[in-house]
């Protein structure tokens, strides 16, 4: 009998940018889970990495036997009175989804807006996205807004739905 690997959530390096990198690719090229349309580059990643964690923010990697996922989360919007509110996403290999490792970073990164004294958490999901939005409710996140054909990938209107959890 195989014994599964056990999961660790810690925070990313820079050495773990490229299975990161991978991951995001995966998501842009194949999944309406981000709505961008152009992967960038490895390059582009490490700015993004450097930017978040400069600003204090977690950027946490879900590892078992290698990067399974990452986590993240960032400010709400710009302005300084939404300093109490982080968005935050989730994003799990294609080939570890369903193992527990989107799971373990939702917790982790709960944790973290805790610590930093954050009072709101942010979901911005594809509306057709069912098992985040699952996820998110176990969570204790609620829908507090959807945003009918907001935007556009694959050729295809895209629904926003909005998921917020108050800590």
């Amino acid at each position: 009998m195989m014994m599964k690997a056990t999961i660790e959530v810690r925070p990313a390096t820079e050495a773990d940018l490229r299975a990161i990198f991978l991951i995001y690719a995966d998501a842009v090229q194949n999944t309406t889970a981000i709505w961008n349309e152009t992967v960038g580059s490895l390059e582009d990643r490490k700015a993004w990495f450097l930017e978040r964690t400069g600003k204090g923010f977690p950027v946490l990697v879900a590892e078992a036997d290698g990067v399974l996922g990452y986590g993240t989360f960032g400010d709400f919007r710009p302005h300084e009175g939404y300093r109490v509110s982080v968005e935050h996403s989730v994003y799990v290999d294609k080939g570890s989804r369903g193992n527990g490792a989107g799971r373990m970073l939702m917790e982790a990164l709960i944790a973290e807006a805790r610590k930093m004294g954050k009072r709101n958490m942010v979901g911005a999901i594809d509306a057709a996205n069912a098992p985040s939005i699952k996820l998110h409710e176990k969570f204790g996140f609620v829908e507090v807004g959807r945003m009918p054909g907001i935007g556009a990938k694959f050729g295809h209107p895209l629904d926003l739905v909005l998921m917020q959890k108050v800590l």
